[in-house]
């Protein structure tokens, strides 16, 4: 694995990562202020971001959620594996979305699906994954590892690991990881870098326990930082100090 940005020197438009592994919620697609739903306007913005990232060279893989459509967690009444199969469609509908907005920036994209559904996307294997990232295409996973009681978190780091990703970007909608919640804690304190450790012991919510466990085990960077300011993920890669870096420290 590479070695995280603070040991690491890059001009402004030079990738510090030659792949990586975006990790969107399901958030990201849905319309503003919160509603449920996927927006294309969310979509299109989302592709905008992409498709600069495509400029400086970096490989780009996409795991999406689906919780602006359903959450398996919110419905505490019906049988967990059957709700977490319905939020594994819901990341194939946002992941159909988000490669619509991607082909039509002129960004070629492929879906690849935990649970197979041939007429809609490939299935997901892992050397076909890397030939389409070394073509320049972007890669979308969806259906989550296709297995009830794993979140896309743990989706995340399964495929960050089986791909070679050099990196984690964790694209949520605070700019890094607080101690505490920043909306509703106005002396919250923001991180510049955590060790796994200290992740898991304070018991953060950057990723869950288990894709952060993966993550320490075998050195895998994550980076945390809003994905919702115009041009953030390519500074993410360009090595610009935005965000809140989890690695192993030393």
């Amino acid at each position: 694995m590479t070695a995280g940005p603070e040991s690491q020197t890059t001009t402004p438009e030079q990738p510090l990562y030659g792949r990586v592994l975006l990790k969107l919620s399901g958030d990201a697609f849905a319309p503003p202020g919160g509603e449920f739903g996927i927006s294309e306007e969310s979509a299109q913005l989302l592709a905008a971001q992409l498709a600069d990232v495509m400029s400086v060279g970096t490989q780009t893989a996409v795991v999406v959620g689906g919780g602006n459509i359903f959450r398996g967690r919110d419905a505490p009444n019906m049988d967990r594996a059957s709700a977490d199969y319905m939020g594994m469609l819901a990341t194939v509908m946002n992941a159909l979305a988000l490669q619509d907005a991607l082909e039509h920036a002129g960004v070629p994209t492929r879906v690849q699906t935990a649970i197979h559904m041939a007429q809609i996307a490939e299935p997901y294997i892992p050397r076909r994954a890397i030939r389409h990232l070394e073509k320049g295409r972007i890669v979308i996973f969806a259906a989550g590892i296709g297995q009830p009681y794993f979140s896309t978190d743990t989706t995340a780091a399964q495929r960050a690991l089986e791909i070679n990703a050099e990196a984690i970007l964790k694209g949520t909608r605070v700019d890094g990881v607080y101690d505490k919640d920043p909306t509703t804690n106005p002396d919250a304190v923001r991180f510049e870098q955590l060790e796994y450790i200290e992740v898991l012991r304070r018991g953060l919510q950057v990723m869950d326990a288990t894709a952060i466990s993966l993550c320490m085990e075998n050195g895998l960077p994550i980076i945390v930082f809003d994905f919702r300011v115009e041009g953030n993920i390519k500074r993410a890669l360009t090595g610009e100090p935005i965000g809140t870096l989890v690695h192993a420290g030393g």
